[in-house]
């Protein structure tokens, strides 16, 4: 069994001088950072006095969701011989909050606008959603159901 390993470096920039002396007194600005590629700014979801123009830990796990079913989808569909010619998902996530302060997901619905070469493709590629879903990374490390309501489009021209 091969095994993989990530490393990423996560850096607190929200220091307004006094560091955490409260819970106002300082900003959840952070940034994301490994290797050469771009550096992610983030923060807590404004609900928790973060920057809402910012990722927060939220949305980015739901993102990572959502990248990891395309990614699959996407190579089960050319193995298959169904060809993707344009794929945009609107995932959401739900997380509720508990008594003590913290909190948990509950679940990530995705809505994968999916459009494919030829009306004949259309059920094969909605059968391999859920091979997708069942060899997705992320989805098979979270603890809630994560769903998928895909909807197809036809392309006027391959």
């Amino acid at each position: 069994m091969k095994s993989h390993h990530y490393k990423v470096n996560s850096t607190w920039t929200g220091n307004r001088g006094n560091g955490t002396a409260s819970y106002t007194a300082y900003d959840r600005n952070h940034t994301i950072a490994t290797g050469n590629k771009p550096v992610i700014p983030g923060s807590s979801d404004p609900a928790f006095r973060g920057d809402a123009t910012r990722y927060n830990p939220e949305e980015l796990l739901v993102a990572s969701l959502s990248s990891c079913h395309m990614l699959w989808f996407l190579h089960l569909c050319s193995a298959a011989g169904v060809i993707v010619v344009d794929y945009v998902d609107d995932a959401t996530g739900n997380m509720e909050e508990t008594a003590d302060g913290g909190g948990h997901f509950t679940e990530v619905t995705l809505f994968p606008v999916i459009t494919v070469a030829s009306e004949e493709m259309v059920d094969q590629a909605d059968a391999l959603h859920e091979k997708a879903n069942e060899l997705c990374f992320i989805a098979n490390s979270c603890n809630f159901p994560v769903h998928h309501k895909p909807i197809y489009k036809i392309a006027e021209h391959v």
